[in-house]
């Protein structure tokens, strides 16, 4: 996609989102930061991702982390063998898992 005119967007806006669209089957998941001034503060749900094996699941643990906060590393659990949770540098929550 070509940016945004010079000028046109406020200052503080560089790094959100103005559109974006996940498909999952049938459905899309449409998500923007919009006009949203300042830091969000997501706390209120977290999203999961499934990784294939552990190789995925500690690439994409990487790449969530990298100016984030790890909160749970990936490591074994009673349900995966390799599950973490981590803070995006957005402040999204996720949690990677690799089904037993």
């Amino acid at each position: 996609p070509e940016p945004c005119p010079e000028g046109m967007l406020p200052a503080g806006s560089e790094n959100k989102v103005m559109h974006a669209r996940l498909s999952i089957g049938e459905t899309k998941v449409m998500a923007s930061d919009g006009r949203c001034q300042g830091k969000p503060n997501f706390q209120g749900f977290g999203l999961s991702l499934t990784a294939a094996n552990a190789a995925e699941a500690d690439r994409l643990f990487t790449v969530l982390a990298d100016g984030g906060q790890v909160q749970m590393p990936l490591g074994k659990t009673l349900f995966s063998p390799r599950f973490g949770m981590v803070a995006d540098r957005f402040g999204v929550c996720w949690m990677i898992v690799v089904p037993q």
